[in-house]
């Protein structure tokens, strides 16, 4: 069951605060814990508190505090976004709402307010937090503008989130006029599939206008008299500027009068209309200038029994009543008669049963890189593991193991000598903190003359002698892997600063295959920017025959469904399906054939070309039938020169995170880096070493 929507507004002033409300009370009738969560606010510039996020909070008396509801104010995220660090917004956002959705049946998520101008820049990231967090998504709009504008910015947000793969449960558009509730129905029809639910709400003036108390505080007003008539909804205001005969005429149902303060023909005559039947009824009386009324006038309006409000103002009336018609209404916590109006308004546009039955039964498409990561941790921390380190003298190795600590994932050992560790730990600046890591000099340690006999014993058949098994001992490669071996490690990773076959050796002739794998191969997770490939063989198979390319499919998807990624594999040739010949493509069509005869459980297409698997228009225009083809997400190389180089190719021009490699078919998990290694590569690395080390 999916637990949580995301509310996406397209403009500033859309009404979704009707949507929050009425999503939350239908929400919440129907499960017993319900969590609202917005992943970046807007402070007020006085309370510093996000009104809105107040607003759901209090009326529905959640229980949780007003910090635990938010991720980051927006004057926050953006500092940070133009610091570089857009990765530590999306990462901080994903571990809040998934502690939320953890601990709570139901999480309402609501995008950022658009207020500013930076507009374009907050659509992109409300897209990227949807993504991120595999919800789908209901669109909010205005129809403020005209009903053509209004359908167009629809129709370009609904296939900006489609583009992103991002699943649209409903389209709302707010604001609208009654009359033309159905030409906006039906212009949305046009673009959006059918499962789409279209809400189209028309504008309620006493929740699109401001209420006096909302005039005083945009005014910064000094309220007179009838200061417990605050609430009073303003549905039209006028100047009295002119005499008061010409100025009755001007009066509209529930108005706001602004005049000068030392205009009492105006005050009394205002406030004998609204006693009289013939006029409509005032909310309110603005007296600009900073001008209070004479004594005499002050006295007369002590004394009437049905008084309204009355505010005086510095500004002069021209800056008053600009300032009036430029507020921007929101709905507050104690407001309880537009809260109500809300949930009414709400409830008579909005088929809440079947919205909510919808989100539901969503089912998120794909998995985005933030996601595979933060399941990666998620899925390290459930068993926690034991990770030995042998290469303790690159710094990279050290700053990723300080990562790991403060992020508590993993038990770590590092082979080297202490003193040694220490210097490089002071000259980088780097704080790991020793007391949480294991150190272990291999020569020196406890285990070296027992790993030395148990080597000899494993490897007397080979002509190894004592001599050359404490000699290998001595290496912190064999080392860490007996330490593998024998339990005191639950894996290794190795080889930012020695070879692939450094760190394989050791691993082939102690820990060993698994029974019925007659070959170790790898495989790459490339983190592009909206999905998770899986890349296999980059890194140890030279040329690979049609068995051993079967057998590396097999283990590539095997690897994959353990890592929650359901496998759709390519195999990788120079041409697609029967129109190539040659002996490099019919080693890949019997490798293919092979798969489906030993895994016919598997989806599996070849000889295919890389744009094919990956492209649904290439692939659907050269193989229509196919089922992988477009969808490709386990790709399988036909050798070890095409592999490295292309993973190579897309890491460094797409700027994809290739978590890797990761070794296939040993007994026990030691995975080899990269020599051209970053700290972020050790760092996921030795988490999916950690997650295969599970298995075990």
């Amino acid at each position: 069951m999916n637990k949580g929507l995301y509310i996406a507004t397209i403009e500033p002033r859309s009404g979704k605060s009707l949507l929050s409300l009425g999503l939350m009370d239908a929400l919440l009738s129907r499960m017993a814990k319900v969590a609202y969560y917005r992943p970046i606010i807007t402070e007020g510039k006085k309370s510093k508190i996000d009104s809105h996020l107040q607003l759901i909070l209090q009326t529905f008396n959640l229980k949780f505090d007003y910090e635990n509801a938010y991720s980051y104010t927006k004057q926050k995220m953006i500092q940070l976004v133009n610091l570089g660090k857009k990765g530590e917004v999306i990462d901080t956002i994903m571990n809040d709402y998934k502690r939320l959705e953890e601990e709570y049946d139901f999480v309402l998520v609501e995008g950022s307010d658009f207020e500013d101008e930076v507009s374009v820049f907050e659509f992109e990231i409300n897209l990227q937090i949807a993504k991120n967090l595999g919800l789908p998504v209901l669109i909010n709009a205005s129809g403020d503008n005209s009903i053509e504008d209004s359908i167009q910015n629809l129709e370009l947000a609904y296939k900006s989130f489609l583009g992103k793969e991002i699943g649209v449960m409903a389209i709302v558009i707010n604001k609208i006029q009654e009359k033309n509730r159905s030409k906006f129905i039906k212009g949305i029809q046009k673009f959006c599939a059918d499962e789409v639910q279209i809400l189209a709400i028309p504008v309620n003036e006493l929740l699109s206008n401001p209420s006096v108390r909302e005039v005083v505080e945009a005014l910064n007003g000094k309220v007179l008299f009838g200061e417990h008539l605050l609430d009073g909804i303003v549905g039209s205001f006028s100047v009295g500027a002119m005499q008061l005969h010409n100025y009755l005429t001007h009066i509209g149902q529930n108005n706001l009068v602004i005049t000068p303060g030392d205009r009492a023909d105006i005050i009394i005559g205002v406030l004998q209309a609204h006693k009289s039947a013939s006029y409509p009824r005032m909310v309110g009386i603005i007296l600009t200038g900073g001008l209070i009324p004479e004594e005499s006038i002050l006295k007369l309006i002590e004394g009437l029994d049905d008084i309204i409000p009355i505010i005086s103002v510095e500004e002069n009336t021209f800056k008053a009543a600009n300032k009036i018609g430029r507020i921007n209404c929101k709905i507050r916590p104690d407001d309880t008669t537009k809260i109500q109006l809300s949930l009414e308004t709400f409830y008579k546009y909005v088929d809440s049963d079947l919205l909510i039955e919808n989100v539901t039964n969503f089912t998120s498409k794909g998995i985005t890189p933030k996601m595979f990561q933060y399941n990666l941790l998620k899925k390290a921390r459930k068993v926690r593991k034991h990770i030995v380190l042998p290469e303790s003298e690159d710094l990279r190795i050290l700053e990723a193991t300080d990562r790991l600590i403060a992020a508590d994932v993993v038990d770590i050992t590092l082979l080297g000598k202490k003193e040694t560790i220490e210097k490089s730990l002071i000259k980088s600046g780097i704080l790991l903190p020793l007391d949480k890591v294991t150190i272990i000099d291999p020569v020196n340690s406890v285990y070296y003359a027992d790993f030395v006999e148990t080597f000899y014993e494993l490897r007397k058949h080979k002509n190894v002698n004592h001599d050359i098994a404490k000699d290998l001992m001595s290496d912190v490669s064999y080392f860490g892997t007996m330490m593998v071996f024998k339990g005191l490690a639950d894996g290794m990773v190795s080889g930012a600063i020695h070879t692939t076959q450094y760190t394989i050796r050791p691993a082939l002739q102690i820990i060993k295959t698994k029974k019925g794998i007659s070959i170790v191969s790898s495989v790459f997770f490339m983190c592009l920017e909206d999905r998770i490939s899986v890349f296999g063989d980059c890194a140890i198979n030279p040329n690979p025959t049609a068995e051993e390319l079967a057998q590396i499919a097999i283990s590539s998807a095997e690897s994959s469904q353990a890592f929650g990624i359901e496998p759709k594999i390519a195999m990788l040739s120079y041409s697609s399906g029967s129109s190539g010949i040659g002996e490099d493509v019919e080693r890949v069509r019997k490798a293919t054939e092979l798969v489906k005869t030993l895994r016919p459980d598997l989806q599996i297409e070849g000889p295919i070309q890389y744009d094919a698997a990956v492209d649904m228009t290439v692939g659907k225009s050269k193989m229509p039938d196919s089922l992988v083809a477009g969808q490709a997400n386990v790709l399988i190389f036909p050798d070890l020169n095409t592999g490295n180089n292309t993973y190579k190719a897309v890491q460094r021009e797409t700027g994809a995170v290739a978590i890797g490699p990761m070794l296939q078919g040993l007994n026990k998990p030691v995975n080899d880096l990269s020599r051209g290694c970053t700290v972020e590569d050790v760092y996921n690395t030795i988490i999916i070493t950690a997650i295969q080390a599970q298995d075990i």
